[in-house]
């Protein structure tokens, strides 16, 4: 899969069949609408393509008002949202800068300068509430007319539902910051994780006994914040039982940069520069500011021996099960 930063130069503009959203998690209705975009690009033998935006525009807007209470919380990074359109079989994604130039086009420069010649569309598939351009004076049939004008083809794809409920991005948020990772896996497909290269950090938990791998988090609102039971991938066969602190950190740093930092349990692991996924199992409390590192070493504790009873209960229902 290729990735581009904007619009590819004009020698990759090969014609594609291209779907447009946030794909914030990738969950089970954005794969429904990505499956019909493989088989319509395949039918057409052209390439399927996303273009999706950084920053999310409802968090672009927020920041413009200066009311962050009103962006979204991110669901997943953009490397874990590229792995799953790569595994929906797209050939590229278009990460678009969402910044007040592209905010202000309106919707026929949209369809001008990125649909019909930033990106030779033959077909364009859209949810049904898609709305695009300046003030979102754009819907699905200003997008047809366009088509019928420009040559290009305009699907929809109806909400996707399960048990009655609608599949969406805020129901997959809601689920998370309730702690729900069993409702969550059920919205996403699969278990809910964030990867990562680890990185140093500034060694404060190895002081305390508890050495961590750190993932640096880009944006500042992760949708599950807190304490948490996870298990880790990729530096062994099978996946390691850890606790997990993802937050600003308010004991001993006041920048508030958001880190998910993991503390794998009784194992010793060197990890650094390596790519890891962190799977969310149960959440255990809210993060605290404490007054002392002493205090917040006794906190520490009690997640570790919560963590391991956690994994041990787990052992003894498998064991039941047998």
């Amino acid at each position: 899969m290729k990735v581009f930063r904007g619009l590819p130069n004009a020698a990759a503009r090969a014609p594609c069949a291209l779907a447009i959203g946030n794909f914030d998690g990738v969950h089970l209705g954005h794969q429904a609408l990505l499956s019909h975009l493989r088989a319509a690009a395949t039918r057409l033998n052209i390439e399927a393509a996303v273009m999706s935006f950084e920053p999310h525009p409802r968090a672009f807007f927020a920041q413009m008002l200066g009311d962050l209470s009103k962006a979204p919380s991110r669901i997943a990074n953009l490397r874990d949202n590229l792995s799953a359109l790569d595994q929906a079989g797209i050939d590229r994604v278009i990460v678009e800068h969402f910044n007040a130039h592209f905010a202000a086009f309106s919707p026929e420069e949209f369809i001008q300068k990125i649909l019909v010649d930033g990106l030779h569309v033959k077909l364009v598939m859209v949810g049904d509430d898609f709305r695009f351009g300046a003030k979102r004076a754009g819907d699905i049939n200003t997008l047809i007319e366009a088509g019928q004008r420009y040559g290009f083809e305009v699907q929809t794809l109806s909400t996707v539902e399960r048990d009655g409920k609608r599949i969406s991005s805020s129901a997959v948020r809601t689920a998370l910051a309730a702690g729900d990772f069993t409702e969550a896996q059920h919205l996403l497909g699969r278990p809910y994780q964030i990867s990562g290269h680890v990185v140093h950090g500034q060694k404060l938990g190895r002081t305390l006994g508890f050495p961590t791998l750190n993932l640096r988090i880009a944006h500042h609102k992760p949708a599950v914040m807190g304490i948490f039971v996870v298990q880790v991938h990729g530096l062994s066969e099978q996946p390691l039982p850890a606790v997990a602190s993802m937050g600003v950190r308010p004991t001993v740093d006041d920048s508030g940069r958001v880190l998910l930092e993991t503390h794998i349990l009784d194992h010793m692991v060197d990890a650094y520069g390596k790519v890891i996924q962190v799977e969310f199992l149960k959440k255990l409390r809210d993060e605290e500011k404490y007054i002392d590192l002493p205090t917040l070493t006794a906190a520490i504790n009690r997640d570790a021996d919560q963590a391991r009873s956690y994994f041990q209960q787990r052992v003894g229902s498998a064991t039941d099960r047998i």
